[in-house]
């Protein structure tokens, strides 16, 4: 192999439609600074790929059988892997777009984008640049944003001081003669806690309680 070939970006290619595959595939062939090392077409082929050949760049489909290209990348970053992920998808929902990147994606890409648009964007991740249209950067920081507000869900210092008890393991009565209110009453705060973390039971609300750093 020549020194040039080696300098070469080697890329895996993942999608499960043939024919896009097939296309993206030509079209980054066709570029003298690539070099397409791999073509699969579901995620846990394109996983043992990665960990197998650990190609400079990945481009993946979010959504394809097995695992989706978000899982692909937490698990291979959780792996150690230095191979940079860049998805591909024709889902451009904030919520999406935020779990790839947060999941270790270096970029995101709509089907829409234009082959050039794609090698510029490999090229990026291999320097390690991120990579995000400007028409999705928007939503993302509105997603950001939302995501920040639910982290604080704004419990009043009762309801506060109830999760804390919840968490002690107090069972309702007791905490009802802790804080010197009525079991019913009790209950309600309990009911608010759960409504404003977004979960259905006690357990639920210590444990969503102790992820967002809530509790200790």
């Amino acid at each position: 192999m020549s020194s040039s070939t080696r300098q070469r970006i080697r890329v895996l290619i993942a999608d499960d439609h043939p024919v896009y595959r097939h296309g993206v595939c030509r079209e980054l062939e066709a570029d003298a600074g690539l070099d397409v090392v791999r073509v699969c077409q579901d995620g846990q082929e394109a996983l043992t790929a990665i960990m197998d050949i650990q190609p400079d760049v990945a481009v993946l489909d979010y959504r394809m059988p097995g695992l989706d290209g978000a899982q692909v990348a937490l698990t291979a970053a959780a792996s150690g892997s230095p191979t940079r992920m860049l998805i591909l998808s024709a889902f451009t929902e904030n919520g999406t777009v935020y779990q790839a990147l947060r999941d270790g994606a270096c970029g995101y890409l709509t089907k829409e984008a234009e082959p050039s648009e794609i090698v510029q964007a490999i090229k990026a991740c291999h320097q390690g640049d991120p990579v995000l249209p400007p028409r999705l950067a928007a939503g993302l920081l509105s997603e950001i944003r939302s995501r920040t507000g639910l982290r604080d869900p704004h419990l009043t210092e009762r309801e506060q001081e109830v999760l804390k008890l919840l968490a002690s393991g107090m069972s309702t009565p007791g905490i009802a003669r802790a804080v010197f209110l009525a079991p019913s009453t009790v209950k309600t705060h309990i009911q608010h806690v759960c409504d404003k973390l977004g979960v259905s039971g006690r357990a639920a609300a210590v444990a969503e309680a102790m992820r967002r750093g809530i509790l200790d």
